[in-house]
């Protein structure tokens, strides 16, 4: 069985308002010194097969649901 870690953020320039909301929480709460925050989802998706075939299908569930390619980055690491 292999593992793969898929971590999708916000690409660069992309309004991120769930980071936003958590830093000015942080702050309300007297936590001093972040200078930013930024959502990220990870997903770890267990499949049978080979590491490359486990490669190329999770990259193509991130090209085909996983990850808007408009908004978003994803890397993919397996385990």
């Amino acid at each position: 069985m292999v593992v793969a870690e898929v971590r999708v953020e916000l690409k660069k320039g992309v309004a991120d308002p769930e980071g936003k909301n958590t830093l000015k929480a942080l702050e309300l709460l007297g936590f001093e010194g972040i200078k930013n925050v930024k959502s990220v989802k990870v997903f770890e998706i267990e499949m049978d097969g080979s590491s490359k075939d486990v490669g190329k299908k999770v990259d193509d569930m991130c090209r085909k649901l996983i990850a808007n390619p408009v908004i978003h980055d994803y890397s993919v690491t397996l385990k």
